[in-house]
């Protein structure tokens, strides 16, 4: 049971850390599929 609560955590750590590294890498999804002639609000 440890071991299971353990892998959870790092699943969401690692899911919070990719979250933030990719948004400040610039591959969120408004940066990658909009272009010049696209308008995001």
């Amino acid at each position: 049971m440890k071991a299971m609560l353990t892998g959870f955590a790092a699943i969401v750590l690692i899911g919070i850390g990719a979250w933030y590294v990719l948004g400040q890498a610039g591959f969120s999804s408004q940066d990658v599929y909009s272009s010049q002639n696209v308008r995001l609000d």
